[in-house]
């Protein structure tokens, strides 16, 4: 099994770097996304990669933390959209083939 950790390390480095299909690289055909705090839900690697790319304003992120083990990562990250700032905490479930197949986040 490859290691979850080093894709979710990818995932946001990709996504800082706005490189869309090494970042999709990193997600299972049937990723699902969930904000449990908003009950929004998005299904499909094409879908959540659109969902990020088209995300309005100039975001950036930095990650606080992560906390790996077989199959599961949370990371704490740091977000800003313009002038606001925000965190996250992102629970990750991976596949068998290394890839992340399941994203829950709550922002704050």
């Amino acid at each position: 099994m490859t290691d979850l950790r080093k894709t979710v390390e990818r995932f946001w480095a990709t996504a800082e770097a706005r490189e869309w299909d090494a970042f999709a690289e990193t997600l299972a055909e049937d990723v699902t996304y969930t904000l449990p705090q908003t009950r929004e839900r998005i299904s499909g690697r094409e879908r959540y990669v659109r969902f990020n790319r088209e995300y309005p304003g100039d975001w950036h992120l930095r990650i606080e933390r992560i906390v790996a083990e077989p199959g599961q990562v949370v990371t704490w990250a740091h977000f800003t959209v313009g002038l606001e700032e925000m965190y996250a905490i992102s629970f990750f479930t991976g596949d068998g083939s290394g890839r992340i197949s399941a994203i829950t986040a709550t922002r704050r």
